[in-house]
């Protein structure tokens, strides 16, 4: 990172088109939806989505999408907290960008009164599996849209 401190910011009309304009590096496109897709989804889905810039002093370097409180395949009983979506700007990768955001999200899932933040990642040569791995998440066995999934256990270590 540099040497300013990173920080999460909401999508405004100031920033939208900032965050728009991210791009993966092409080897990484077919492995999460563009940032305008993302930004619509969270228009439909309303109150469950936490769309949020990552920015670096005042540039855009990312973007992240978290759910919050959500109801796992339906059922009422199983609620989940995770990210949603996380594209870093090729320009901006390898910095802590993404390490940064995926902690600012567990923040705020540990704040709303979760345990557990949750993710889910496409396998594949070049993929995210390593990064989220690193993290401390552990696959789950299951699967979600064709997607593995994994858990952080957000409790407070003893």
């Amino acid at each position: 990172m540099t040497s300013s401190t990173p920080r999460l910011t909401p999508v405004t009309s100031d920033n939208f088109d900032a965050v728009c304009a991210i791009r993966l590096h092409p080897h990484q496109e077919h492995f999460v939806s563009p940032v305008l897709k993302s930004l619509a989804e969270a228009y439909v889905h309303g109150p469950l989505a936490w769309p949020r810039a990552i920015v670096d002093g005042d540039e855009v370097v990312g973007f992240v999408m978290a759910f919050l409180d959500h109801p796992w395949n339906g059922d009422p009983a199983d609620r989940r907290s995770g990210l949603w979506r996380l594209n870093i700007s090729a320009d901006h990768q390898g910095k802590g960008y993404g390490r940064f955001a995926v902690r600012a999200v567990a923040e705020e899932v540990r704040r709303s009164g979760g345990s557990h933040l949750y993710v889910t990642w496409h396998a594949g040569e070049r993929g995210p599996e390593p990064f989220y791995l690193g993290l401390g998440f552990r696959t789950t066995g299951e699967l979600s849209g064709g997607q593995r999934v994994g858990v952080l256990d957000l409790a407070p270590s003893k």
